[in-house]
């Protein structure tokens, strides 16, 4: 089988994701810390139902297919395909109210990043890609649903760059001296986002993210949709991001080169 033959399939768990969380979404909804007596880490039961949903139409549709998910550890993690699961990517954004977060979805094949979507059911928007082209899907101006292929914006320097990252207070002390290098080269520089800023990188709206720490959760669903638009996405030391890490996207090669050599100091 190829990617091509799983799209359909992605796109039925990102329907059993969707209904499970909306629900819960703008509700008093309690969350529990993961890292107590560390920085605020939040998981909430709409994360752990959807992950299971997920998980357990994987297995009934594909039972020798790994998957490695942010909730439940992983299983057959060595097989040909195995899928990578993010509920509810940027959590915080979530029991804040905020609709700048996503459900991530991606599937390895023998390792590497082969298809990913992101997807956020409460702006209805569905970002997809296989590294060779990304689309987006939602609602246009007049409210019907629309597509579009994704591209990456080509920019002239960092100095006419937009920049985000999810928050520095994510950072070791010496991982942030690398980002604040590279945030004061930029014209405009963003906190927050998550999964959504790569998204607005791969739609043309943003030109670097920059990230520290990252899981394979985190990630690797992201990378199809971000090569699959034009844009580059390596670890800090030029790297594959594909297990997580320090990861840096960028619009364009010339961008990245410049975000590379400053992050290295």
């Amino acid at each position: 089988m190829t990617t091509v033959d799983f799209a359909a399939f992605v796109e039925r768990l990102a329907d059993v994701a969707a209904d499970t969380i909306l629900p819960f979404f703008r509700t008093a909804l309690r969350a529990e810390d993961k890292n107590a007596g560390g920085m605020f880490d939040p998981v909430t039961e709409a994360d752990r139902a959807a992950e299971a949903a997920m998980r357990h139409l994987i297995q009934a549709t594909f039972p020798d297919h790994g998957i490695i998910g942010e909730e439940f550890g992983q299983i057959q993690s060595e097989a040909e395909y195995v899928w990578v699961l993010d509920p509810i990517d940027g959590t915080k954004s979530f029991i804040a109210g905020m609709p700048v977060w996503g459900s991530l979805i991606g599937l390895l094949h023998k390792g590497r990043p082969a298809y990913g979507m992101m997807v956020q059911p409460f702006t209805l928007e569905r970002f997809t890609g296989d590294g060779r082209s990304a689309v987006w899907r939602g609602p246009g101006c007049d409210h019907r649903m629309t597509e579009r292929k994704l591209a990456t914006r080509r920019c002239e320097g960092l100095a006419q760059a937009t920049l985000m990252t999810t928050s520095p207070l994510l950072y070791s002390a010496s991982k942030l001296k690398g980002f604040r290098r590279v945030e004061a080269r930029v014209r405009l520089s963003r906190y927050g986002g998550d999964c959504y800023a790569f998204a607005m990188l791969a739609a043309g709206h943003v030109d670097c993210v920059i990230e520290s720490a990252v899981k394979t959760y985190d990630i690797a669903p992201l990378i199809p949709i971000i090569e699959g638009a034009g844009g580059i996405v390596t670890c800090w030391d030029g790297g594959s991001p594909a297990k997580g890490g320090d990861v840096v996207a960028s619009c364009d090669a010339r961008i990245h080169d410049e975000a590379l050599s400053l992050l290295g100091g």
